[in-house]
């Protein structure tokens, strides 16, 4: 079976997602647990669970992962955000637990200004100071590769490497490939020879038994562009070759592979056309 799906919304509920998902023909799924533009947090109640079990069940969805929200930056050097950032990402850990949730996806932060070296660290004594709060989480927390735009981190191997070498709770850590912000990171992807280079160096730095979740987006603009603008399959600057590899690529068959593509707001179902293109490519 192919773990395939898309981030879909939780309007209405957030059981509403899986059954959405299942509509598209779904096994996989990603999620905002709460408004991801808000600091505000959602408490859930026992029949927000309840739903959310019984629609996981009917579904028929056999992965989901939830996406922290975006104002969260552990590398933040304002300690005020810093703090918050903190919490925010402890309640989602308690949240995504709850539901059964096992992974939390993460963008690891950004420095503001401060320097690659002290964000990194920042951002591996933020995570310790979580695992201390909520020990008792269930959900693995993944972190994000990026494009490196602006003053983000993450955007290396190496980068992702120095968090996690800086964590304590190691087996509470995993990492999410995102196929557009690798390659406007640097890492070509476009023919066999330059996928089998960048997944050997993710293996080499990283190490692929901790990759849990692809996120399959093509990219607006070029390898090493640094800007972090998702395309719809195919009609991007990656192309379909990269996607075809990843879909036939063995070591990944049991992974969660997630669309982030654009939605767009035509008579187009982006969502289903995109799903579509990458299930053409799965060789029998």
């Amino acid at each position: 079976m192919v773990l395939l799906g898309a981030h879909f919304s939780i309007a209405g509920g957030l059981h509403k997602a899986l059954f959405t998902a299942h509509d598209y023909g779904c096994t996989a799924l990603q999620i905002f647990t709460k408004n991801a533009s808000t600091w505000k947090e959602r408490i859930l109640t026992d029949q927000d669970i309840e739903h959310f079990d019984v629609a996981r069940e009917q579904s028929g969805v056999k992965s989901v992962c939830s996406h922290s929200s975006y104002l969260i930056n552990l590398a933040s050097p304002e300690e005020s955000k810093y703090e918050r950032s903190i919490k925010a990402l402890e309640h989602e850990l308690v949240r995504s637990s709850r539901l059964s949730i096992p992974y939390v996806i993460m963008h690891p932060g950004s420095h503001m200004g401060t320097g690659e070296d002290e964000g990194l660290s920042c951002i591996a004594e933020g995570i310790n100071k979580v695992f201390e709060d909520v020990p008792d989480a269930a959900s693995h927390l993944l972190l994000e590769t990026t494009a490196g735009q602006g003053s983000n981190l993450g955007y290396t191997f190496e980068q992702l490497a120095h968090i996690f070498n800086g964590v304590k709770a190691k087996g509470k850590i995993g990492f999410c490939l995102d196929t557009c912000h690798v390659f406007a990171a640097g890492y070509d992807l476009r023919t066999k020879r330059a996928y089998q280079e960048t997944m050997r160096a993710f293996d080499r730095v990283i190490g692929l038994d901790r990759l849990c979740v692809i996120h399959v987006n093509d990219a607006k603009k070029g390898l090493g562009s640094r800007v972090d603008r998702h395309e719809h399959i195919g009609e991007g600057a990656i192309g379909m070759d990269a996607f075809r590899f990843i879909m036939n690529d063995p070591r990944l068959k049991a992974l969660p592979k997630i669309l982030e593509t654009p939605k767009g707001k035509g008579p187009v179902d982006y969502d289903r056309l995109n799903l579509e293109r990458l299930r053409a490519l799965v060789k029998a």
